[in-house]
């Protein structure tokens, strides 16, 4: 039992890297004032674009890059959409990712389509360095990808919110942007510079799935996590530490549902109940979390100058 509760802590930090920059780079662009829900198509797109690049390349390193840059070019588009031309930000996101899921699948197509076996590449290893400690040697086994998530960007993301001026004017044009620009602050420029952080941060979690966690691309890769994403940033109170927290529990109980089919538990319930365990435990936590969430006042309110 000790040891499945150390694999289950292990698999639960792995699991919640690609869901927690989702989630953070969501984070920026709400605390901005906009709902980017383009989050599913711009992983989707991120996990193809590394996997297509890496496997061109030979170079992991290369492919997330691109990845990245393929998430700041898609978060700028959504810009266009919703800052410039103040399209109704529902309907713009949902575009974009229908639009970046069909590029992805049609690229896909296009360069794999012909192959008899699925395409893979060798992923992203492992490090330890706590190799020669027993018991932490096996929680900290994890991807250098996992370790600058927790270590790096989220407590970044943290100052950059509640410790730079950047950050500030962040808040400010979230809650009220005519104050900001009344003070001689560019809402357009804050704007979409945070959708272009995001869309790096939401294209790096999809890289992270098809470089680190599978070594492949598939049509189901993203599963979701997107939308998981969004509500993770609203259970966490757009706080990048809380919504490190809430990304988590999404992915201890993700873990967790993994493992208990794993064992091959004789139980009176269809396996398709622990698939949609993680889900549910999400929306319970959303329910319980987001009636006393402080909601950006602008959030998906156009912007336009006087």
């Amino acid at each position: 039992m000790e040891v499945f509760f150390i694999n289950l802590i292990a698999a639960t930090f792995r699991v919640s890297t690609p869901i927690l920059l989702a989630a953070i780079g969501e984070t920026f662009t709400e605390r901005a004032g906009i709902l980017n829900l383009g989050i599913e198509g711009i992983m989707f797109f991120g996990a193809f674009v590394g996997f297509f690049a890496a496997d061109l390349s030979g170079s992991l390193w290369f492919g997330l890059f691109l990845a990245v840059i393929s998430g700041v070019l898609s978060g700028l588009l959504m810009g266009l959409f919703s800052v410039s031309l103040g399209v109704n930000q529902h309907v713009s996101g949902l575009g974009i990712t229908v639009l970046l899921t069909g590029l992805s699948l049609f690229g896909f197509r296009l360069q794999y389509g012909g192959r008899s076996t699925p395409p893979s590449i060798e992923p992203f290893q492992q490090i330890n360095p706590f190799a020669n400690i027993p018991i932490l040697s096996t929680i900290t086994q994890q991807y250098l990808l996992t370790y600058i998530t927790f270590l790096v960007i989220v407590p970044l993301a943290g100052w950059i919110l509640y410790r730079t001026r950047y950050g500030l004017h962040i808040r400010a044009v979230g809650d009220n942007p005519e104050a900001v620009d009344a003070a001689g602050v560019n809402v357009y420029a804050i704007r979409y510079s945070t959708l272009a952080i995001g869309g790096g941060l939401i294209a790096a979690g999809g890289a992270f799935l098809s470089l680190a966690q599978l070594g492949a691309f598939s049509h189901g890769i993203v599963s979701g996590r997107g939308w998981v994403a969004i509500a993770i940033v609203i259970f966490g109170n757009w706080i990048p530490l809380k919504v490190m927290f809430g990304a988590l529990i999404f992915g201890g109980t993700y873990a967790l549902q993994l493992r208990l089919q794993a064992m091959g538990l004789k139980l009176p319930i269809p396996y398709e109940t622990f698939l949609a365990l993680p889900y549910v435990v999400t929306i319970i936590a959303l329910v319980v979390a987001g009636r006393n969430a402080s909601y950006p006042a602008a959030l998906l309110k156009p912007y336009r100058r006087e």
